[in-house]
């Protein structure tokens, strides 16, 4: 087994959906990197905490978001990870679903709620999302 160490690694193409792919021996990928991924609040005035990709988040409403990507996807067909947490909540069973528009999420981004411990939506101080394709 070998070790490779660099600072940075880039693809030979150009344009962002141009991304370093893994690859077995016979050149069969085996994944990609991160597309995109945010940290937000979603209570209040929604803040982005942190981001890759990401250029807004649209407050819908009470626990519904839309994530708007800096550069959209070749498709929708990526698969989203996601989460929430809840500050200083006595009671933490808090659950997140994605909503789908229009069958699939789309090129340019999602949409997503958070739902309270009651099952109806709910605000969160804390939603991380992260997009792999």
């Amino acid at each position: 087994m070998s070790i490779l160490k660099v600072t940075d690694i880039q693809s030979n193409g150009t344009g962002f959906n141009d991304v370093v792919s893994f690859k077995n021996a016979s050149g069969t990928e085996n994944g990609t990197l991160c597309r995109a991924w945010v940290n937000f609040d979603g209570q209040g005035t929604v803040a982005i905490r942190a981001d890759f990709n990401v250029s807004s988040i649209t407050d819908n409403g009470t626990g519904d978001y839309t994530v708007n990507f800096s550069n959209s996807l070749p498709d929708g067909n990526y698969c989203l990870v996601a989460t929430q947490g809840q500050n200083g909540n006595s009671n933490p069973n808090y659950v997140m679903t994605v909503k789908e528009v229009v069958n699939a999420p789309g090129t340019g981004g999602f949409t997503l709620t958070t739902n309270g411990a009651t099952g109806g939506t709910a605000d969160s101080d804390g939603v991380y999302v992260a997009v792999f394709r």
